[in-house]
């Protein structure tokens, strides 16, 4: 997709500021103006974001949302790292469904998140009235594999797979895919962490991601836009639970070359 920039140049106090920090040096400066000098725009905003002056605009993108800038550097670093620490996966959920602007919440973090070259290529499935039969179909799939010679459901043969074994009761499911598995990835983070400041609980359900692998009828059901991959399956919901400590884990592999 091309991006349009507009610069008023009533505003524009030629400082260059754009010019270098864009990553595809779309700007230079000319008779004490920015100038739009390439067709390379890649829309990432960094040229919008970074003007003292507003003088920028982008044609292809609404800007009603737009806010002052809010840097991490206002939280407790030690906090905000006791929180990450106190995450847990959740796989009992209350029988409560979480609030409509709460999940517009956790989708626009993910829509926030970075992306290759600003790709911008994450899509969000809720599965909604759907969730019954996809979870129906997943737990068909692996009681058939649990049961099957060639076992094909590895490491849970002595767990019991009930109507519920996918999504756990939970109101809320959402398939997070995109081109890149790593952008699909970091929006799912991004989602993560902000449903836990709502106190919302996340399962990052592998098996599901398995079932979808294998079964045709799970791929028919639930048609993932065009080139997408899944990159996770996002199941939500608020805890039955409540942890009072962290957990151990091992050192942290680091390599210093």
């Amino acid at each position: 997709m091309g991006y349009t920039i507009n610069i008023d140049y009533a505003k524009c106090v030629g400082c260059g500021l754009c010019a270098n920090d864009c990553p595809t040096q779309h700007f230079c400066i000319e008779n004490g103006k920015a100038l739009s000098q390439t067709s390379l725009c890649i829309g990432c905003g960094h040229c919008f974001a970074i003007c003292p002056n507003g003088a920028i605009s982008i044609d292809e993108y609404d800007s009603s949302n737009v806010h002052e800038v809010v840097p991490f550097s206002v939280f407790n670093d030690e906090e905000f790292l006791k929180a990450i620490h106190s995450r847990r996966t959740i796989r009992q959920f209350k029988d409560k469904e979480i609030e409509k602007n709460k999940i517009e919440k956790i989708i626009d973090a993910g829509r926030y998140s970075p992306t290759g070259a600003n790709a911008q290529d994450v899509a969000f499935t809720i599965l909604g009235s759907k969730q019954d039969e996809a979870e129906k179909i997943c737990v068909s799939l692996f009681r058939f594999g649990v049961n099957s010679a060639k076992g094909f459901v590895k490491g849970i043969r002595n767990i019991n797979i009930d109507d519920k074994f996918f999504f756990k009761g939970s109101k809320l499911v959402i398939l997070v895919s995109a081109k890149s598995k790593l952008n699909g990835g970091l929006a799912s983070a991004y989602m993560e962490m902000m449903a836990a400041t709502m106190g919302i609980g996340t399962l990052y359900s592998g098996f599901f991601e398995t079932c979808f692998s294998l079964s045709p009828k799970l791929r028919r059901l639930i048609k993932l836009p065009k080139d997408h991959k899944l990159c996770s399956c996002m199941v939500l919901g608020y805890p039955k639970v409540k942890y009072t400590r962290t957990v151990p884990r091992n050192k942290a592999n680091v390599r210093e070359l």
